[in-house]
């Protein structure tokens, strides 16, 4: 078991993270950071503090009450900086939540997800070694979507994307509730 926070230096400057590193939110004014070549500038995403680069590694982000987010993983040398294309090509392997019901996976093209009931909590799992990314929802214990057949070379991140506040429609959290590594 690994303990995984969340990355204040990577965090866009509109996101408030917990005393605890477990939880995010959308703030209503962007706070005065300064922009180093870590922080996301235009994309509210942050990073987790841990990488890997070997083995397996597991967690799970409640997204209950959310209309909207961005979970997975991505390589450390990858630009944060002004819009990102987040496909397997650049780095990224990630699904995303939109407009309350839209699930995709951004394969590159994106991936329509068609799922019976609303996720409340996401697992993500990596086998470095597979070249492997799967998505799961906790609760009914069924596959969103997996990437396979990847090739990883350099350490990965966990990327995390509350979303925008539409409204204040998407004000709930993201939590990192728990983590596995072996």
């Amino acid at each position: 078991m690994m303990d995984v926070t969340l990355d204040p230096d990577t965090a866009h400057p509109s996101l408030i993270l917990s005393a605890d590193g477990k939880r995010v939110t959308l703030g209503d004014t962007r706070q005065d950071l300064p922009d180093t070549p870590e922080r996301f500038n235009y994309c509210v995403n942050l990073l987790g503090k841990q990488s890997f680069s070997s083995g397996r590694f597991y967690y799970e982000v409640q997204v209950r009450g959310k209309t909207e987010w961005l979970l997975g993983v991505l390589k450390e040398n990858i630009n944060r900086k002004g819009k990102i294309t987040r496909t397997p090509q650049t780095g990224f392997w990630t699904v995303t939540l939109k407009d309350e019901n839209q699930y995709k996976a951004l394969a590159g093209p994106s991936v329509p997800l068609t799922l019976r009931k609303k996720v409340e909590k996401v697992g993500v799992f990596v086998d470095y070694e597979e070249g492997l990314v799967s998505f799961y929802d906790v609760g009914s214990i069924s596959l969103i979507y997996s990437f396979t057949g990847q090739l990883f070379t350099e350490k990965l991140y966990l990327l995390f994307g509350p979303g925008l506040n539409r409204n204040g429609k998407n004000s709930a959290p993201l939590i990192i509730t728990s983590v596995f590594k072996n």
